[in-house]
């Protein structure tokens, strides 16, 4: 009897502990690559057609691709080598950055019809992609003639306007929603760098930091004007943050360990982002009002993108190399115990099992003498 308790009790915690990886929630794409290639999922619509990288393991060299109704589109360069890609609209337009034939870095937007066009640059060498919009606006950042990175949005002619910066040198656009809101990193005069929010009319404003930090970045907005991104605390880490238009909501504090980044939001309000401890990587889910936490290898290993139909995007570690990967926002942590912990538990169960037997034997009327009369 105490075997078989024992064997059921152990059982159960055995399921406690790795159980729910049975149930994993993380989900392939299927996008297809050969074996020392790996995939990436980097933003995903709502047709379900996503805009990926495929990375060559060996080499480090990534190809931009567009998986559609499972088919892979290679989208080509603009006469390099290398091509990534950033995001993709509604309607399956796809922005990254690509080499040219001078192995420069050039924006692109890509369309089926009409296929990969060179966004060109602020008047120098260089431009990068790195968010689109359904009207097909897209915005990134290029080197200016004095060889220095300005935000830039892009309208559907492909035409580059300069969003300057805040009194610095520099400035990075990360994000665009459907009313041409952008969002991204600017220079203060002084070298630090703040989030900002540019409204078509109004201009780029300093979304600030939060209490005691000194620098901020902005990652994502929706279509509600809420800016997602990282910022810098009193004590020197960095903290995932939510701007609701007024306040800058401390996210990493509700997690409570770590460097958080938050790198998307969907049109519900749903963040999702990075956790960096030492060397291992966790992902994270913030939606109505609940913070999720999902632990390395429980998680997607890289977090890019969330769609409105609650798919977060990006990919898992597999073995020596990236899978690209879905996950549902709503999926449920999986509980990861320390080995001490685990051995803690073993040793209650067997115990407690223990004393379910004398129990049981007592309530027969059975008289033990002593624990040695019974064997395990």
């Amino acid at each position: 009897m105490l075997r078989t308790t024992s064997s059921v009790l152990l059982a159960a915690v055995l399921f406690g502990y790795t159980g729910i990886a049975a149930a994993e929630k993380l989900n392939p794409v299927g996008i297809a690559v050969k074996n020392e290639e790996a995939s990436i999922a980097v933003d995903i619509n709502a047709r379900g057609q996503v805009a990926g990288i495929i990375q060559n393991v060996e080499e480090g060299t990534q190809r931009a691709i567009l998986y559609d109704r499972q088919q892979v589109i290679e989208l080509g360069t603009l006469g390099g080598g290398e091509s990534y890609t950033k995001g993709i609209n509604a309607n399956g337009m796809v922005v990254g950055t690509a080499q040219n034939s001078r192995r420069q870095w050039r924006a692109f937007i890509y369309s089926k019809e009409r296929g990969m066009r060179d966004l060109g640059t602020l008047g120098g060498n260089s431009s990068y992609g790195a968010a689109i919009n359904t009207a097909g606006q897209v915005v990134g950042f290029a080197d200016t003639s004095d060889n220095y990175f300005h935000a830039y949005v892009a309208d559907s002619d492909g035409v580059l306007t300069d969003l300057g910066t805040l009194g610095g040198n520099i400035s990075y656009a990360s994000g665009i929603n459907n009313h041409g809101e952008i969002v991204g990193t600017a220079a203060l005069s002084d070298g630090y760098r703040r989030a900002f929010l540019y409204r078509p009319g109004s201009g780029m404003i300093n979304l600030g930091t939060l209490p005691g930090g000194r620098a901020s970045s902005a990652s994502a907005i929706n279509d509600d004007g809420v800016v997602v991104g990282a910022a810098s605390t009193a004590s020197g880490r960095w903290h995932a943050f939510m701007y609701d238009g007024e306040n800058m909501v401390d996210l990493g504090d509700m997690i409570g360990y770590g460097d958080s980044f938050a790198t998307a939001i969907n049109s519900a309000g749903h963040v999702v982002g990075t956790i960096l401890i030492g060397d291992e990587r966790r992902s994270f889910v913030y939606r109505d009002g609940k913070m999720t936490v999902h632990p390395g290898g429980h998680g997607l290993y890289l977090v890019n993108s969330i769609n409105n139909q609650e798919l977060v995007v990006g990919a898992q570690f597999q073995g020596r190399k990236f899978e690209a990967s879905t996950m549902r926002s709503n999926a449920i942590a999986t509980v990861v115990r320390s080995p001490q912990e685990f051995m803690t538990l073993i040793c209650i169960v067997l115990l407690a099992a223990g004393a379910m037997v004398l129990y049981h034997r007592r309530y027969r009327g059975i008289q033990l003498r002593g624990f040695g009369t019974f064997s395990f």
